[in-house]
């Protein structure tokens, strides 16, 4: 969430980045609690400070009746005051945190997702000799998709992957986990997007729990919609929506030494959505499926470099899509769609000679500070000793599903077979055709 200090300075900004992301918000109800709030917190604090003083007095030999009187009735004014700010400091937080973060000055303001900017290009659609077949009649044909079972078992927008498909995701999820854990790889990409004052320190690569508590969920600020999400019944606890969630949450309440920093992390989880509003949509294949993995980058970074490092995610996903020779296209998203929590937010979208159109495979996300400041997560300067919050940054590598969906159909023969891309052959003791 934001600081109310920041919201009281810069109120212009904030009510813009509320219209622009399509929130109705009344600044001034949220200014007015906090007076209240600091009011109430004063007297209090006043109360509590004579109570101390009282108390001070009468251990030392016998209180009179005045004390005792004052005291009983300082017991009475606190538990009305502290009740009073108990209920204003929860609508206070309530409401601080609706507000959304503030775009970046290059985001474009747009209010809906259809205002996005194709920032760039990448490649020429896949040309084939004869009529594309999608991913799903593919993987029906060789026997590596079986939703029809799944259904059976769990429900609609479920899915069985089996075989070879299954030996292609383990040899993307190799393949990633073994580059960006390689120092030598993130040295490459930095030099070649020009980003000479960041550190080229690899990921940790990390299997992570797949639920959390409410408390993290609604601090990662990520919970909502709630109707998206599966709960545990009877639980406070939630199957993660994707890594991030359970990643961006690992570091709550604790401090980082800055020599530490940037902390970044490469997690590979089984996620779920409930895919609420999207009834009938993508119903044919495994586009939008309730169960789904994912590899996700998070880091932990200074404010100084926390931009840099939304630049090497962006250039990191860049990396990924041309090793595997897919054409795509950059989105920048608008104010609209980068969601809440985003200062800003950039798409990669590739094509699908199936589908006939470029389809999202990986976001990019930038928070600031906005997320570490309910964590509560922080660092200590190295020169000044003085401890601030982190900024956070987290970013798809590879939504396994997706990125098969986009090697299927750009790597198909007519004979329904999948040519290997290069760079994942080795992960499949050398095998070229699936």
């Amino acid at each position: 969430m934001l600081d109310i200090n920041y919201i009281r300075d810069n109120r212009q900004k904030v009510e813009d980045a509320i219209k622009n992301k399509g929130y109705t918000i009344d600044l001034d109800e949220i200014l007015q609690l906090d007076d209240a709030r600091k009011e109430l917190s004063q007297k209090t604090d006043i109360l509590r400070q004579e109570r101390n003083q009282i108390s001070s007095q009468m251990k030392n030999g016998q209180p009179d009746q005045a004390l005792i009187s004052r005291g009983k009735e300082i017991k009475q004014e606190l538990s009305s005051l502290e009740e009073k700010l108990s209920s204003v400091e929860s609508d206070f937080l309530a409401k601080l945190k609706t507000v959304p973060n503030v775009p970046c000055d290059d985001v474009p303001v747009g209010l809906s997702e259809d205002e996005n900017e194709v920032a760039e290009v990448c490649g020429e659609p896949t040309k084939f000799n004869f009529e594309p077949k999608n991913h799903y009649e593919i993987g029906q044909a060789r026997g590596w998709i079986d939703k029809e079972r799944a259904s059976k078992v769990t429900g609609a927008r479920f899915a069985y992957i089996k075989g070879e498909m299954v030996s292609l995701q383990m040899a993307i999820v190799n393949f990633v986990m073994n580059s960006l854990s390689d120092e030598g790889v993130i040295k490459e990409i930095c030099e070649a997007n020009h980003l000479e004052h960041i550190s080229t320190k690899p990921f940790t690569t990390v299997l992570p729990p797949l639920m959390l508590r409410t408390e993290m969920y609604d601090a990662m600020d990520r919970l909502e919609p709630r109707d998206d999400r599966y709960k545990i019944e009877g639980e406070e606890l939630w199957l993660q929506g994707s890594a991030e969630h359970v990643l961006g949450s690992m570091h709550a309440g604790e401090i980082f030494a800055e020599q530490d920093l940037p902390v970044r992390y490469l997690g590979y989880a089984t996620s779920f959505r409930q895919e609420a509003g999207t009834y009938g949509k993508d119903m044919e294949g495994i586009i939008r499926m309730h169960q789904f993995d994912k590899l996700e980058m998070e880091s932990f970074s200074t404010k100084e470099t926390s931009r840099e490092e939304h630049e090497l995610f962006v250039a990191i996903q860049r990396w990924l899509i041309e090793q595997l020779r897919l054409p795509y296209r950059v989105i920048r998203k608008c104010t609209f769609d980068i969601g809440k929590p985003d200062a800003r937010g950039i798409d990669m979208e590739v094509w699908l000679p199936g589908q006939g159109k470029y389809r999202e495979t990986h976001t990019a996300d930038y928070m600031t500070d906005y997320q570490s400041r309910r964590l509560n997560t922080r660092v200590r300067r190295d020169e000044t000793g003085e401890v601030e919050l982190v900024h956070t940054n987290d970013a798809t590598a590879f939504a396994l599903g997706r990125i098969m969906i986009a090697v299927i159909e750009n790597y198909q023969n007519e004979d329904m077979t999948v040519r290997v891309p290069e760079v994942l052959r080795k992960y499949l003791n050398g095998k070229e055709i699936l």
